[in-house]
């Protein structure tokens, strides 16, 4: 009896390593960690957000976050941008140290307040999606210094000229690195989106 069940254990180890080896060869990487590049450093901010509260880099560490900009107002891209944003919700929301942040670029409209209108108007769950405000210049800034979400060669004539009205999305890690820049309406660059939250949730 004893021989029988050390003859079944090596005959299922033999088993799965096998598998293993399969896999690994058809599918090459299979066993080897994905590695995303490091493109950025998220630079320390200070914004509000749709309830009032000050928002800084200190509430994203150790959380991965997916960044965007948009504005209330917007009848253009934005209501798609924010329709595809709901679906990085749904697949992601509620999961620890996971956070939404979405910026405003115009924040002479878009006061906490009226995000906090527009946060109720789309029904997204505040507590992981924020919605954020401040002053334009502080705004614009991190867009182009941290989240590579604009040129910082479009920082030219006086701020109060100056439009960001862009389509992409910024994926952050927990270490405030930024990993990915993501093109929000095109259904591809969305999945890959979603397989590069996984990977770094899983590290």
């Amino acid at each position: 009896m004893r021989k029988k069940i050390i003859l079944y254990t090596s005959f299922f180890v033999a088993l799965i390593v096998a598998f293993w080896i399969v896999l690994s060869y058809i599918i090459p990487d299979f066993n080897k960690k994905i590695d995303l590049p490091i493109l950025n450093t998220v630079k320390a901010f200070e914004l509000i957000d749709q309830d009032g509260n000050i928002f800084t880099e200190k509430n994203i560490e150790g959380k991965i976050c997916v960044v965007e900009y948009f504005f209330t107002t917007c009848h253009g891209i934005c209501p798609r941008m924010n329709t595809n944003m709901k679906k990085i919700a749904h697949a992601f929301g509620g999961t620890e140290n996971f956070m939404i942040l979405s910026h405003t670029v115009d924040p002479e409209t878009d006061s906490a307040g009226r995000l906090k209108i527009y946060a109720d108007s789309i029904h997204a769950n505040t507590t992981y999606w924020k919605f954020l405000t401040g002053s334009k210049e502080k705004l614009y800034t991190i867009a182009r210094n941290s989240y590579l979400l604009d040129d910082p060669k479009n920082n030219v004539g006086s701020m109060q000229e100056q439009f960001i009205h862009t389509r992409f999305f910024s994926l952050v890690d927990n270490q405030g690195q930024v990993r990915g820049v993501y093109d929000g309406l095109k259904e591809a660059e969305l999945e890959q989106l979603k397989k590069d939250i996984r990977t770094l949730l899983n590290q």
